[in-house]
């Protein structure tokens, strides 16, 4: 069956005695805007509602606070760059390259201040990952909060990142054999630190000046960023000027006062950098209802700081029943995955939610099952189980399940 008749909708196909096109449309009947017209382009009028956007009561002011990805709009794995998720701890500086430069020092053999010029003559690598704020679902720790895919997951964002590896800087200038922790520092009025293991930063770090094939935008940390490949959005230093090594980690303010997360007796974990599996069902979602029974797609994302989505499950009914959906291609380490499931939607109510298991076996947990183990305190890591609520009318809404 194809058409109206498969689709369980309007109407979709024209009369099969018309073989005639559909009529000219007024823009199919003059000549269009030549080339340069729009020298960097941009996104077509009718997709002006596709932006970041932010929620003003989250946070004192603008300048440390956070913009939301509209993943309910996105298609495909890449986060356009203007649509990159932001966090700022001291607002967005925007810095002349020409007077950038990168420090390396503490235990090292032979410390460094590098240009911009310096470090674009290292061996350059390309690798696509996602970041996500550890505090992305942070909002329905107790509840279902903001019935919004975009304001409850939008702090995830995925790009082909260009730079230089960490390691072959540390390589450059030589690490002493009594170094385990790096600091790293932005030049950002915050002067935005964390500390991070050595054994990660020679791993897998990228210090980066190029997202999906542009320079870095300067919300993004131009001229130079830091990418920690799976671990927390914050230790992906923006504007990055300072790398020092020492013995032993620097317990900053954003590592003892924030991005800690509270536990149930009232402890706090520290250093809780891995990112955990983690899938969210982009359609559909409150931003995007159904019109209507019949045929649809399901469509989703999932991740995991572990390495590679093994494979993610779709539930119409809250949990009891689990389908096997369709992961496309490419399934990357670190990277968000896309996944899809047919629907076939009879305008009953229904309960849409998605599970990943990634490669390591780690199943992502409902909300119920997290709190038993990290309470319902913390801010940070809430990679549970989103459930949709579909009413018969198609409206879509955020809920949670006992």
């Amino acid at each position: 069956m194809t058409g109206s008749l498969a689709l369980g909708g309007k109407p979709a196909l024209a009369d099969p005695a018309q073989e005639s096109p559909p009529a000219d449309a007024p823009w199919s009947q003059s000549i269009g805007a030549g080339v340069v017209d729009r020298p960097y382009g941009r996104p077509a009028d009718t997709e002006a509602s596709v932006i970041r956007r932010n929620v003003p009561w989250l946070t004192a002011s603008a300048e440390s606070s956070v913009s939301f990805s509209p993943l309910q709009d996105l298609h495909g794995i890449i986060t356009p760059n203007g649509l990159f998720f932001e966090r700022h701890h001291a607002g967005r500086p925007d810095i002349d390259p020409a007077q950038h430069k990168l420090m390396i020092h503490g235990l090292v053999e032979r410390p460094l201040l590098l240009t911009m010029k310096d470090i674009l003559r290292f061996p350059s690598i390309s690798r696509i990952h996602f970041i996500e704020c550890p505090a992305n679902g942070g909002m329905n720790w107790r509840a279902a909060q903001m019935n919004s895919l975009q304001f409850s997951h939008g702090m995830v964002s995925c790009a082909e990142w260009t730079g230089v590896r960490l390691s072959t800087l540390l390589e450059e200038v030589g690490v002493k054999k009594q170094a385990k922790w790096a600091m790293v520092e932005g030049a950002d009025g915050a002067h935005m630190n964390r500390s991070l293991p050595l054994e990660k930063c020679l791993d897998d770090c990228l210090v980066v000046y190029a997202q999906n094939g542009e320079a870095l935008r300067p919300e993004q940390g131009y001229p130079l960023r830091l990418v920690v490949p799976g671990w927390e959005g914050n230790v992906n230093i923006k504007w990055l000027r300072r790398i020092k090594l020492g013995d032993k980690p620097w317990h900053s303010r954003e590592e003892t006062s924030k991005y800690t997360d509270l536990m149930p007796d009232g402890t706090s974990r520290g250093f809780t950098w891995l990112i955990d599996a983690k899938s969210v069902v982009t359609f559909p979602c409150p931003e995007k209802p159904l019109d209507g029974p019949g045929l649809y797609e399901i469509r989703g994302l999932a991740w995991t700081g572990n390495g590679k989505v093994r494979r993610v499950d779709v539930s119409m009914d809250g949990g009891v029943n689990w389908q096997t959906a369709r992961l496309h291609e490419p399934v990357l380490s670190k990277a968000l995955t896309k996944f899809t499931l047919p629907w076939r939607w009879d305008g009953r109510p229904a309960l849409v939610a998605s599970r990943v298991i990634d490669e390591t076996g780690y199943v992502q947990p409902t909300i119920a099952e997290l709190r038993k183990q990290r309470g319902s305190n913390s801010v940070y890591h809430n990679n549970s189980i989103q459930t949709w609520q579909i009413k018969s009318d198609g409206s879509v809404f955020n809920v949670q399940l006992a």
